[in-house]
């Protein structure tokens, strides 16, 4: 009996000195299990990850307004490198001429009531908003649009179905002509940003409430710009902005405000100039 007391006390002894003598070994077994975690998340997380920039673009209109409202339909770039980079790109920005809307529609020979008519809604040609029975029709009607109808019921035979091509049977400079132009223009200036820093030119037109999201951007510096200044009563304003994302800003949202005003809460303000006088 005593023997068997002995032997299991024996026993005991030799399983705790065994178990005291594995934890140092445990121990490091669990800490570069832990570090090699650590360092599959840290060094995973810029190759796979990528960021969304939130774009809010605020814009005040006269010295007597209080509020901000937000910028829509306008349409942002997004250009890799920063301002610094893209320092000619920007300088050609500048020094490009602009044409404003009612200018361009003052040399095409529209009338002043279809130049309202697209200054009402902020619109580059005449398909940016629906058609109204008082803009073909009665007093206040445009009077390209009549015309337009008018042909087109002739060649159509129908009223309703003439309404609904109307743009057909108007003059190509007068339909989308300054749309087009506008394309042309911002056009070379992405072939050339793109020349210079090998990557594609990313763009988004903001909502009604002047938002947008650039999304899958990897971090890095870019360039904000929205290349044309943008009518905005008696002046125009053009961005152009650096933006930095961060390896932190990646697998998040990165809100960026940007206004034709200074604010704590405004990345970047606009340079804003006077609209140039009409030529013919």
């Amino acid at each position: 009996m005593n023997k068997s007391r002995r032997h299991l006390k024996s026993s005991n002894s030799g399983r705790r000195w065994i178990a005291v003598a594995r934890q140092p070994a445990l121990v490091l077994i669990f800490l570069i299990l832990a570090v090699w975690c650590v360092g599959q998340t840290s060094s995973a997380l810029p190759q796979d990850a990528r960021g969304v920039l939130h774009l809010r673009v605020k814009v005040k209109l006269g010295e007597t307004t209080k509020a901000s409202s937000g910028l829509s339909r306008k349409r942002f770039f997004l250009i890799k490198g920063s301002l610094e980079q893209n320092k000619a790109l920007i300088e050609a920005i500048h020094r490009q001429p602009l044409t404003t809307r009612d200018c361009y529609y003052a040399r095409a020979g529209a009338s002043k009531e279809l130049i309202n008519w697209l200054k009402e809604n902020d619109c580059e040609s005449v398909y940016c908003r629906e058609l109204q029975s008082e803009d073909v029709e009665g007093p206040h009607a445009v009077p390209e649009f009549a015309t337009a109808l008018t042909a087109g019921e002739k060649d159509l035979g129908n009223r309703q179905l003439a309404r609904k091509w109307l743009t057909v049977n108007l003059p190509e400079k007068l339909r989308d002509g300054f749309y087009r132009e506008r394309q042309n223009e911002i056009a070379a200036i992405i072939k050339q940003a793109e020349a210079v820093s090998g990557s594609r030119v990313l763009s988004v037109m903001t909502d009604r409430n002047g938002s947008a999201y650039f999304t899958d951007l990897e971090a890095g510096s870019y360039t904000l710009t929205n290349i044309i200044g943008t009518e905005m009563g008696p002046a125009s304003a053009l961005w152009n902005c650096d933006v930095q994302m961060k390896a932190d800003d990646l697998a998040t949202e990165k809100l960026y405000t940007i206004s034709n005003r200074k604010d704590r809460l405004v990345k970047c303000v606009a340079v804003e100039k006077p609209l140039p006088p009409c030529t013919q």
